[in-house]
């Protein structure tokens, strides 16, 4: 009987063992996966909860700032700018998806009043034209003008990204009527930690899933994460493996 109690006791410790050095390379190994765009397009109709969350804070989980400055008032039939702000440190850098160490991206969401939309070409001045760049704006979705997105870019080049913003024609659209209404923004910066489907990216911490010793580690090339655990060491349940990578994060604003 004690026979059979110890070898139970080391096939359980086994298992565990395995376990642990499978997490382990799977962790050290690096993530490959796509660029993305912002994630609440797949997601969800409408990018702001009834709550006045932006969906985006459910893939980007540090909070950070976000600003956005527009003219006090504006006429009808009128092009003018709405100026976002994603400011973070230029010198850090994130754990892209290959597993290597790069600059940050950015990107925002602009939740204008209803009838506002983005300026066609022909109505923007050279002036802003030189302001805004060659940025690649495009509504959230076909029926939603008033709802624009940008990203992810060059966090080093767009971190202040220029929109430009044609208002109504009350004259031209019954439906529209000028009211002191709110504009929302939603910015981030740096990779997200969550995907669509509730798996983890690399940029975010791994913990233990379950208590064991960890028998090996393997790393297929440099790069990935950075392990806080050694080999032979005991590790417990929802022990963190790695320390936290993320340096970004998404913010959220109104005027």
């Amino acid at each position: 009987m004690q026979t059979k109690n110890t070898f139970s006791w080391i096939k359980k410790e086994i298992i565990r063992s395995i376990s642990i050095s499978l997490m382990i390379y799977i962790i050290a190994q690096t993530s490959i996966s796509n660029a993305y765009p912002i994630f609440a397009q797949q997601g969800y109709e409408n990018p702001r909860e009834a709550t006045g969350r932006i969906v985006c804070a459910n893939y980007h989980l540090a909070n950070k700032l976000a600003d956005i400055e527009v003219p006090q008032a504006v006429l009808p039939d009128t092009v003018f700018e709405a100026v976002v702000r994603i400011p973070y440190d230029m010198q850090v850098k994130q754990v892209l998806a290959n597993g290597k160490r790069g600059g940050l991206n950015v990107g925002a969401v602009l939740i204008l009043p209803e009838g506002f939309d983005l300026a066609p070409p022909d109505r923007i001045s050279p002036e802003m034209k030189e302001n805004i760049g060659n940025m690649p704006f495009q509504s959230y979705h076909p029926n939603k003008k008033n709802i624009l997105v940008i990203g992810p870019v060059s966090g080093q080049k767009y971190s202040e990204v220029s929109f430009p913003i044609l208002s109504p024609d009350p004259a031209t659209n019954k439906d529209v009527h000028f009211l002191k209404s709110p504009i929302y923004v939603g910015g981030n910066r740096g990779r997200g930690q969550i995907y669509p489907d509730g798996s983890k990216s690399n940029n975010t911490i791994y913990n233990a899933t379950t208590a064991g010793v960890v028998s090996k580690i393997i790393r297929k090339e440099k790069g990935g994460l950075e392990l806080l655990v050694s080999k032979g060491e005991s590790i417990k349940l929802d022990q963190p493996l790695t320390s936290n990578p993320n340096v970004g994060g998404f913010g959220q604003g109104d005027a």
